[in-house]
């Protein structure tokens, strides 16, 4: 049984802690988790563990919160026994002792289908992009940005009115059937690994709140898919009546009439109906600052958007690039 270091900080990876502690997986045992330090949260600034640190916790096993990963942390990981390392969303970069430490290397798991969205965001961005698909993906890690050759991968299909939360949890269990093909492998020396078609690589970057700035000059397409992709971090919004308006869900609807880009046409049974640049679009769920996130037509009979009325567009920044994003200060 391969002895497995995990080094993650998003409960993402919670799916793939339960199944590989299960008493029906008998590939591998988890030695000990890395996470990172930790933090500050919420409203009230309260420093709290983050989810992998509870799970590893409930499950009685060693935490290690290494604010940099050193040689002290390569001597830990000799100690430990450890076969293998397995990456999942740490948020740290890892050097090159501590990835040849563990005795078959380490591994990561990458929320996107590679070398595509590579980086920070790629579940955010792909469906923000509009693909229709997306996955995940086991890779050996190397120096640069999710560069390293790949082993396999599982696909998750993308609905158009699927939001990221919504693929996020498709994505976390899909990481199982994934790791249930390739650890037996591993184990026996059998798992091969292929590099990345480096002309189709794509980037995401970080988010921040602007890029929920909504510019309905864009089709309605486009202007959907940022808005499904973007929930609920960053989330997308636009400005009405004195108060920003933020958009939890929305659809493009193919129409032949024109209107002003960022002009409310109407109120349907299921949304508030925006032209854009090509197409109308139809948002189904909206929130006022301080309040929860509602059905349009019932956000709209205690908040009324006129028809005619004509919504600010502003600027949207690009979320993907063909090459890496500079790392930002934190």
């Amino acid at each position: 049984m391969l002895r497995l270091v995990f080094m993650g900080s998003d409960a993402i990876a919670r799916p793939a802690l339960e199944w590989l502690a299960g008493p029906g997986n008998g590939l591998a045992q988890i030695v000990a988790i890395y996470t990172q330090p930790d933090r500050p949260s919420g409203r009230g600034q309260k420093v709290t563990p983050n989810a992998i640190k509870q799970w590893a916790l409930t499950h009685g096993l060693p935490v290690f919160q290494p604010v940099q990963l050193t040689l002290e942390t390569c001597g830990d990981l000799a100690r430990l026994g450890a076969d293998v390392a397995l990456v999942m969303a740490y948020g740290q970069i890892l050097k090159d002792d501590v990835i040849a430490t563990p005795r078959l290397g380490t591994l990561n798991l990458h929320a996107s289908l590679l070398p595509k969205y590579r980086g920070a965001s790629p579940i955010q961005t792909a469906v923000a992009c509009g693909e229709s698909q997306t996955g995940v993906t086991l890779m050996r890690v190397s120096r640069r940005l999710d560069a390293g050759p790949t082993a396999d991968a599982e696909r998750v299909p993308v609905g158009s009115l699927d939001t990221a939360a919504e693929v996020e949890a498709r994505l976390a269990d899909a990481f199982v059937p994934l790791l249930a093909r390739t650890l037996p492998k591993l184990a026996v020396g059998s798992l091969e690994f292929r590099p990345q078609e480096e002309t189709q690589a794509t980037y995401c970057r970080r988010l921040e709140k602007a890029d929920g700035a909504l510019d309905f000059a864009a089709s309605a397409a486009v202007l959907a898919a940022r808005i499904n992709g973007l929930h609920p971090w960053p989330g997308c919004f636009f400005e009405t009546g004195g108060q920003t308006v933020k958009v939890g869900l929305a659809e493009a609807l193919p129409d032949s009439r024109t209107g002003p880009a960022g002009q409310v046409v109407g109120v349907d049974a299921i949304g508030l109906l925006v032209a854009t640049g090509s197409g109308f679009l139809r948002l189904h769920r909206l929130q006022r600052p301080g309040g929860r996130m509602l059905p349009a037509p019932e956000f709209l009979r205690g908040h009324p958007i006129a028809p005619g009325t004509l919504l600010p567009s502003h600027p949207m920044a690009s979320l993907v690039s063909s090459q890496s994003f500079p790392r930002r200060k934190r």
